[in-house]
């Protein structure tokens, strides 16, 4: 057992307060209020334990990452995850795609690929929890945050979506940003949309957070009824329906096949990463060594990626009979809905599966943390989310929970920061 697996299982140490929360999700007037908002409307939204991570875990999982962005960059790649999409996901403009999510469980050989998730929320929540646990006290300070990382975090996300921007529009002047979600403000994670539109405002651009349904497409140009004089520049795009198929989407699923205006991320970057036929493929190391991909990004992909299968009906019984070891998704799904764990299976479930598109893969037990409730400690499962750009992870942060799948319904759980320990020679017995 290496020293953050100690830490995790036998320490129920608290590092959050809510002044420290206050003052870094408030960091704006129109900011006010927010920290009480979310205490009564998201009650388990935030851990007060952060989770510990061994430093060799944080290099396996960046290593991960990083093979996993040049096996999507091949040519033979993007064939296959496009073939399978719908005609707009080929349509590419140059941005990438901003906050990839890539899902781990950690695991006593390292960590183990879940899922990966195209427009992943929670970094600007994640990124002020953390620097909220890192103000704990003074030698927490160094252990959490030994380069100062936090502190510069803003600016590398405001950066992120500068790229974005430039890769489609080069060094014409950006002037605004629109955030949209269906329903926005009825979202769970409303409240960093907020966090958002902040950013964007301190750092020069006009920004609002809008329903799909308010923008117009005329005269070749997006508009939003907050700028009647100038058309709409960039796009946040969180919702969830990747391909803009909806009715209600029409406006932007134009605007973005004509290249009027940023959308980031954009139906290209889910066929590409998030689709989880995706996983399939991944896991297929004879189907990626006929690629070419590398021994040494092979290697990588055996020991991350876990063993992910298509639900056919040629597979069904073979699957059937190994479900006990297996946990079915839905292969556009997102968000952990309609996932189920084999060995919960009823047959009516199983003939839902099968008339559906489903992948199954290999279960990872969650690693667990301890944490305290009240006068009592317990132990709550746990994830691992890496935020990244173009390979580049920006941002660990985890997530504690009890139950079947991933929710923010756990008394003591709920959004956990990543405290990367040292590098030690000796690992505790």
């Amino acid at each position: 057992m290496n020293l953050a697996d100690s830490l995790n299982l036998g320490c129920a140490c608290q590092t959050l307060e809510a002044p420290n929360l206050r003052e870094q999700l408030e960091t704006s007037p129109a900011l006010a209020g927010l920290t009480e908002r979310l205490a009564q409307s998201h009650p388990h939204l935030f851990s007060k334990s952060a989770v510990f991570l061994d430093p060799g875990v944080q290099a396996q999982i960046a290593d991960a990452v990083a093979a996993i962005e040049r096996v999507i960059a091949l040519p033979a790649w993007r064939q296959q995850a496009l073939a399978r999409a719908p005609q707009i996901a080929s349509v590419d403009h140059g941005p990438g795609g901003v906050f990839m999510g890539y899902d781990f469980h950690i695991t006593d050989d390292g960590p183990r690929l879940i899922e990966i998730n195209s427009n992943a929320g929670g970094a600007f929540l994640n990124a002020a929890l953390a620097r909220a646990h890192r103000a704990c006290c003074a030698s927490f300070k160094v252990v959490f945050d030994p380069r100062d990382q936090l502190r510069t975090l803003d600016s590398a996300f405001i950066d992120m979506f500068r790229a974005e921007w430039i890769a489609q529009r080069g060094l014409t002047p950006w002037r605004n940003v629109v955030i949209v979600d269906d329903a926005p403000l009825a979202q769970y994670l409303a409240p960093e949309f907020e966090l958002a539109r902040a950013l964007f405002t301190a750092h020069g651009l006009q920004a609002v957070i809008a329903d799909p349904g308010e923008l117009q497409w005329r005269d070749g140009a997006l508009w939003h009824p907050a700028w009647p004089e100038q058309p709409v520049d960039m796009v946040y795009n969180r919702l969830t329906d990747f391909y803009l198929q909806d009715g209600a989407h029409a406006a932007l699923r134009l605007a973005h096949e004509a290249g009027a205006a940023v959308l980031t991320p954009h139906p290209r970057t889910h066929a590409l990463y998030a689709h989880k036929h995706n996983l399939i493929v991944l896991s297929d190391d004879a189907q990626l060594a006929a690629w070419g991909v590398t021994e040494a990004d092979r290697d990588i992909l055996r020991r991350v990626v876990p063993a992910t299968r298509h639900v056919t009906p040629e597979t069904a019984d073979v699957l059937w009979a190994q479900r006990r070891t297996l946990f079915f998704k839905p292969a556009a799904g997102f968000g952990a809905r309609a996932t189920y764990r084999g060995d919960k299976l009823t047959r009516r479930v199983w003939d839902e599966i099968l008339a559906a598109d489903y992948v199954a893969q290999t279960i990872v037990p969650p690693s667990e943390r301890l944490v305290r409730v009240g006068d009592q400690t317990t132990h709550l499962k746990l994830d691992l989310r890496a935020y990244s750009y173009r390979g580049q992870v920006q941002l660990l942060a985890a997530r504690t929970w009890t139950g079947q799948t991933t929710n923010f319904r756990t008394e003591g759980g709920g959004f956990s920061p990543v405290v990367v320990l040292p590098e030690t020679d000796h690992p505790l017995q």
